[in-house]
């Protein structure tokens, strides 16, 4: 039986580590994230809370969540406007 206790040797790379592509992978998906968090806190700030389904506050904290939350807000947090589409 083997031992399933043991530590795993795959050890995390550091930044210098990481190839070109690598690097250019994780800077875009900051961006993109970042860009996501800032579009949506902007839109609850400048929505009236009567488009918003649910809190501004909650709405607010959910949006931190990496890339889940402002996807979640901009596809069920707004309420859809009359006549809008």
């Amino acid at each position: 039986m083997a031992n399933r206790s043991k530590k795993s040797t795959h050890k995390k790379k550091s930044w210098k580590e990481l190839s070109p592509m690598a690097r250019f992978g994780t800077v875009a998906a900051a961006i993109v994230q970042l860009s996501l968090l800032i579009a949506a806190q902007r839109d609850i700030s400048r929505r009236p809370a009567e488009q918003i389904r649910g809190s501004k506050a909650v709405w607010r904290a959910v949006t931190l969540i990496n890339f889940i939350g402002p996807g979640s807000y901009f596809a069920f947090g707004r309420k859809n406007l009359p006549g809008t589409r």
